[in-house]
């Protein structure tokens, strides 16, 4: 077995590797349509761009409760054929998708939108990638195997979190395997995106606090990574000032617009800043909490953002301090170290201020070395982190979560 620091010294040459990569690759954005209102005009950019069959995906709670009638009014308006398919349950499995590709093929759509959360999102992705390649989706998991360009996708998000408008990745399930599995590719950023503020004002409090948590994991995970670039740091400052002023708006007045159309902006800049920068042990520990015991994403990272933060604190307290310096938390002329203290505290504070638990309630003693074992085959060689995690380590931060 090659020993630690060896692994962390090749571990880190292939980190500077691949950010040189990231530099080179230059991810593109979706065309970008912001405020109330304009889903209904990225309705008439689908119209514009002549499509006339277009497959939207969504679920069955927003297609009961009206959410998507006005867009599908434009559409029809606009001379669009819609099909629905609203199968699209939390952490997509691949059934779903298969699915909803063959409802597409049998209703010859050549379009997508995906109108929802970021499972909504990321299976829309992933029926787009099918559709016009030939390989089974558990084949394009990791990075870069999608062959050939993904047929056109279009997506509003409805919550304020994921970022996946604006990511190269999708997050699929597999209960068969009891894993999820993250298929990375540029071809997979939409074509164009509508964020509407408008839409989130109707979320329930723990929605909106588990969703916008997830969009600080996204910020601080970039703004700490090995792969952050001054365009990434750029983006991941201002998503974390947003968050820490409106989530807290949010939570107190889900009709308070303005909040929500921050909250939608804050989810797109930490969603740019990831995609670059990428994410960290967060992501591949609260990924298995979520492949095991169907534990919300937005949630499970909240869980685990404190503990993560703990551990990597050593070598990223400067980070951490700018972040605690963007989102306000300065009060006098606190040290890097009290700074960085006072972010990840403040962490634990809105969670508790939000209801979000400290410990994850399912997760068994028994399931431990398996979850562990899991994240970090997803961490390693895949995230820049900043401080490397051996195996008795990551399980001892695990167990720290035992209820």
């Amino acid at each position: 077995m090659i020993p630690f620091p060896i692994q962390v010294f090749f571990y880190r040459l292939f980190m500077l590797a691949l950010k040189l990569s990231t530099k080179i690759l230059n991810f593109r954005q979706p065309e970008l349509h912001t405020g109330p209102g304009s889903s209904l005009k990225l309705c008439e950019a689908i119209a514009g761009s002549g499509v006339k069959r277009l497959l939207v995906v969504s679920d069955a709670m927003l297609v009961k409760i009206g959410l998507l009638q006005p867009m599908l009014d434009r559409l029809k308006a606009l001379d669009v054929h819609t099909v629905l398919y609203d199968g699209v349950q939390p952490d997509p499995t691949i059934e779903q998708i298969e699915t909803g590709l063959a409802l597409l093929k049998r209703e010859q759509c050549t379009a997508i939108l995906a109108i929802g959360g970021g499972s909504s999102m990321d299976a829309a992705k992933v029926i787009a990638a099918r559709a016009t390649n030939p390989h089974k989706i558990a084949w394009m998991a990791g990075l870069m195997r999608i062959l050939f360009k993904p047929m056109p996708l279009y997506v509003v998000p409805t919550t304020a979190g994921t970022g996946s408008e604006v990511t190269i990745a999708a997050v699929v399930s597999d209960p068969a395997n009891t894993r999820k599995f993250a298929i990375m590719d540029p071809k997979l950023v939409p074509v164009g995106a509508a964020l509407d503020g408008q839409l989130m004002t109707g979320l329930p409090p723990p929605i909106t606090a588990a969703t916008g948590m997830d969009a600080l994991t996204h910020a601080v995970e970039a703004y700490i990574s090995r792969n952050a670039t001054a365009a990434t740091d750029a983006e991941a400052l201002e998503a974390t000032r947003l968050i820490m002023q409106n989530l807290p708006r949010a939570m107190a007045d889900g009709s308070d617009l303005d909040a929500r159309q921050n909250m939608a902006l804050a989810s797109y800049k930490a969603g740019v800043a990831f995609t670059t920068a990428g994410v960290g042990y967060v992501h591949a520990i609260s990924h298995n909490f979520g492949a095991r015991y169907h534990v919300p994403h937005g949630l499970a990272n909240a869980i685990v953002l404190p503990y993560v933060l703990d551990y990597s604190k050593p070598a990223c307290t400067r980070r951490l301090a700018e972040l605690a310096e963007a989102g306000g938390l300065r009060q006098g002329s606190e040290t890097e170290t009290e700074l960085a203290d006072r972010f990840v505290s403040h962490i634990r504070a809105l969670n508790e201020q939000f209801k979000i638990p400290q410990k994850v309630e399912k997760l068994r003693a028994e399931d431990v070395p398996a979850i562990t074992d899991a994240a970090l085959k997803e961490a390693h060689w895949t995230y820049a982190v900043p401080r490397y995690m051996d195996r008795p380590t990551c399980e001892t931060l695990v167990r720290q979560m035992l209820a």
